[in-house]
């Protein structure tokens, strides 16, 4: 019995209705994709390559959602950290601060005061 019958006969209708057919959602094996490739080599100097291992937050994303082996995702993250120690990738998110703006009058500039 494989583990798509073992999922449709151990499933059970819910409160609401009766759908016995259903089946559990198994994600799909993620195969390395350095693995796949025997040519792509890991290089630090290459960081447009390396942005798709790193999330928005400027994370280094884990084994589960890139989908690399232990063996690449250890020299992934070795590359990571050295394209970060030469600025070729953040180290931390860019935040979007600006300044507010004041419009006050600085003490340096000449008052717009009329003379008598």
């Amino acid at each position: 019995m494989t583990t798509r019958e073992r999922t449709t006969a151990t499933a059970r209708p819910r409160m609401g209705g009766m759908r016995t057919n259903r089946t559990r959602y198994v994600p799909k094996r993620k195969v390395c994709f350095f693995c796949a490739n025997k040519n792509e080599v890991i290089d630090y100097k290459n960081p447009e390559k390396l942005r798709n291992y790193v999330s928005d937050r400027a994370k280094i994303d884990p084994r589960r959602r890139t989908g690399t082996c232990a063996k690449h995702q250890r020299a992934l993250a070795t590359a990571i950290k050295r394209a970060r120690h030469l600025a070729l990738l953040p180290f931390i998110a860019d935040h979007s601060f600006t300044a507010p703006v004041t419009s006050a009058p600085s003490a340096n500039a000449p008052s717009q005061q009329p003379t008598p």
